[in-house]
């Protein structure tokens, strides 16, 4: 009688793909002339060097007033990697947009908010169907302080954190943020494109803040803002600060 054959020995997985929110800057690109485009994030670098040092960022070349070739963005994304950040992706456009990706062998991104632009009227049926509400998402609550190298988002909710959020340290939300102590780190809201996202903080001391991808760095805090209760909106492409309750 012929012996079973012995099992053969299990492997464990060599890798795990697992998908989850990254912070991501948007390079919106009105040249393809790689010398200014250096000379301009190398004046942006040098403001907060270790904010943007090998930082990831995406090419978003829709404010071009022609379509670029893979040469051209060859180039910028070579200007990009010398001012010290890298290229990983482009921002989804249009149908030469992705072809350009597929030449160049990059991802096209989304969840960027696209250029404000007016949408041309669209006729409504006459009694069009009630919309389902969206779906109810309780606001999460962070109670600890946030440290360095972490991150807490808050996904398709507000966030509420009762403590301090450290340098280093970095909150999200696709709404809005609010931090009941002290802002040392980076706040991000409308983290998915909500432009009527709003940042606040009772203590502002912040790196970054950033509403529906327009952000600002903060090498120097203005002396109106430094250590005050703020709030943070974007009006049209402007991102607004301003004191709470003064």
């Amino acid at each position: 009688m012929n012996k079973p054959a012995a099992d053969a020995p299990r492997t464990s997985a060599v890798l795990d793909i697992r998908f989850g929110q990254v912070g991501l800057a948007q390079v919106r690109i009105r040249t393809t002339d790689p010398g200014a485009i250096l000379d301009e994030l190398t004046g942006r670098v040098a403001t907060a060097p270790r904010f943007f040092e090998r930082t990831a960022v995406c090419l978003d070349l829709s404010a071009l007033d022609r379509e670029p070739d893979v040469a051209e963005i060859r180039a910028v994304a070579d200007a990009v990697r010398r001012a010290g950040m890298i290229a990983v992706g482009l921002a989804h456009g249009t149908a030469a947009t992705e072809t350009l990706a597929r030449s160049l062998d990059l991802p096209v991104l989304t969840y960027f908010r696209p250029p404000s632009t007016r949408a041309p009227p669209v006729l409504q049926p006459a009694e069009p169907p009630a919309p389902e509400p969206p779906p109810s998402h309780p606001t999460l609550m962070q109670h600890q302080p946030v440290r360095s190298g972490q991150r807490v988002y808050a996904r398709h909710r507000d966030l509420v954190v009762t403590s301090t959020v450290g340098a280093g340290a970095e909150v999200m939300a696709d709404g809005c943020v609010h931090i009941y102590g002290t802002l040392r780190g980076r706040a991000m809201a409308g983290a998915r494109g909500e432009v009527s996202a709003r940042m606040f903080c009772q203590e502002f001391h912040a790196e970054l803040v950033s509403i529906a991808g327009v952000f600002r760095v903060f090498e120097t805090i203005p002396p109106e803002l430094a250590g005050r209760p703020v709030q943070a909106w974007l009006a049209g492409d402007d991102l607004k600060f301003a004191r709470i309750g003064a």
